[in-house]
């Protein structure tokens, strides 16, 4: 299994501490405090380093023309026309997928194309199934052209329990699907704002592989 660059520090340090703490209790001679705290941490170790995997991906379809995958794993937890009045000032197909603590939480790009801009917002830490979360929460926004000249926004958006979003996108490179677009750490949500008339392709609950499931065609 692979583990995500992001995760590296937090591994090694989150270890090392851990360690520390055990061989200083067995040297106590506190032997039911020890393997108590073996047990526990041991978990605690294994859900994070669960969290940092990292799967390799590709997706088997020649032809991406306006295919849309899901930028991550998760849960579809909306699928609605919004008024968008950021960025388009007008009505978008809005589909969002809510990461939880055991998803991978790499995010991959939804589209091919190139990157117009990034911009990154601080804000609150709503739970990120809220709707309000969409605005109101610390968010990175990737906006991406497509061959066709469509305009997709993709939002990676920080929950209850994140505090840091990493974005790799920068303003004016190309971007592929199959690449990371960047990573978000413990429990999130993405939303991909699509054209009106894209087709759907997921339904309300289902859930989604990251660089594997199609949620979207463009027009």
């Amino acid at each position: 299994m692979r583990i995500h660059r992001e995760g590296t520090d937090t591994l090694i340090y989150g270890f090392i501490v851990i360690a520390a703490i055990a061989l200083l209790l067995y040297r106590l001679d506190t032997k039911i405090p020890f393997w108590a705290f073996i047990a526990i941490f041991g978990v605690i170790y294994g859900v994070v380093i669960n969290f940092f995997r990292c799967p390799i991906r590709y997706l088997n379809i020649e032809d991406t023309d306006k295919i849309v995958i899901a930028p991550a794993d998760g849960k579809v937890v909306v699928i609605e026309e919004v008024d968008e009045d950021e960025y388009f000032h007008d009505k978008r197909l809005m589909i969002s997928i809510f990461m939880s603590l055991f998803n991978v939480h790499a995010n991959w790009f939804p589209i091919d194309g190139q990157i117009k801009f990034v911009h990154h917002q601080n804000g609150n830490y709503h739970k990120a199934w809220l709707p309000k979360a969409s605005e109101e929460n610390e968010h990175a926004d990737v906006m991406i052209t497509a061959p066709d000249g469509n305009d997709v926004l993709c939002r990676q958006i920080a929950g209850a329990m994140a505090r840091r979003i990493v974005t790799y996108a920068k303003e004016g490179e190309e971007c592929y699907i199959d690449e990371h677009l960047g990573f978000i750490k413990f429990g999130s949500r993405v939303d991909v704002y699509l054209p009106i008339g894209s087709e759907v392709c997921v339904k309300l609950g289902q859930a989604t592989t990251g660089d594997q499931t199609i949620i979207a065609k463009l027009k």
